[in-house]
């Protein structure tokens, strides 16, 4: 093949992956409509009801962005803990069955748990606010971890297992050449879930005792009656989401692109 058929379909694949990333027209089209109705609405309707995009964005401007760094400081250092010892523990669960069948009933009481009554615990457990908004992230988030980690192991085909272990490679070389590539697209889709599911978990973390975080903007805004403050917040939150989301998008066309040849 010539270098410049390997550059075209170089150039092809970056096109593609681009294209894939970009947002459509219609995604675009709905969120301004959606702009325009709210706008419209808040003619029609008490301000303290809808308040009008120039009193949100004003709101919004005033913010204290130095709370959104915090509580997004705090939502990726309590995920990140959280992957970690997800991860293991479903590695460890793949590779012998008697920690699974331990492991499993503690998991599955996990999950049946709501978070608001991990909050509740976390504030009769512990004194530091740190610990038990981090203490709470984790037991919500962990769970979802482990269950998505441990099915997609036991998803690995087999025929491809006894292909590589054929060449008697070590379990470290298996499991980075094997295990983490075939799971890969689960992880990320865990990521997704856990992002949109933490995110407002961490709200209510922060609405107990935090005297910094989103959450705590929130309860000010609550004090003060500020419908626009909240609703500030609220936009700031989703754009938050958005940006999180939107990496973990990036990734799956980088590192999946595989799936759309």
């Amino acid at each position: 093949m010539s270098s410049e058929a390997i550059i075209d379909r170089s150039a092809e694949k970056s096109a593609r992956e681009a294209a894939k990333f970009r947002p459509s027209w219609f995604s675009v089209g709905a969120v301004l409509i959606f702009a325009v109705l709210w706008q419209v609405a808040s003619y029609f309707v008490p301000p303290f009801v809808i308040p009008g995009w120039e009193r949100i964005i004003k709101a919004f401007l005033a913010l204290r962005f130095d709370y959104v760094a915090v509580t997004l400081a705090r939502l990726l250092v309590s995920l990140v803990a959280s992957f970690v010892l997800g991860f293991a523990i479903a590695a460890a669960m793949n590779q012998n069955k008697y920690v699974e069948q331990m492991v499993t009933p503690f998991v599955r009481m996990l999950m049946s748990v709501p978070a608001i009554c991990w909050v509740v615990f976390s504030i009769l457990w512990f004194k530091g606010v740190e610990f038990r908004i981090f203490f709470v992230m984790v037991v919500v988030a962990m769970p979802v971890f482990i269950v998505d980690s441990f099915d997609g192991m036991k998803g690995v085909p087999r025929d491809l297992d006894q292909m590589v272990r054929s060449f008697q490679p070590t379990w470290i070389e298996r499991f980075t050449k094997l295990t983490i590539p075939a799971i890969l697209p689960i992880l990320l889709t865990s990521w997704k879930i856990n992002l949109s599911q933490s995110i407002r978990v961490i709200l209510t973390a922060e609405l107990v005792g935090a005297t910094s975080g989103i959450g705590y903007g929130l309860v000010l805004a609550q004090e003060t009656f500020s419908i626009a403050i909240v609703f500030a917040w609220t936009l700031t939150l989703i754009v938050g989401l958005y940006v999180l989301q939107g990496i973990v998008d990036f990734l799956e066309v980088k590192y999946l692109a595989y799936r759309g040849e």
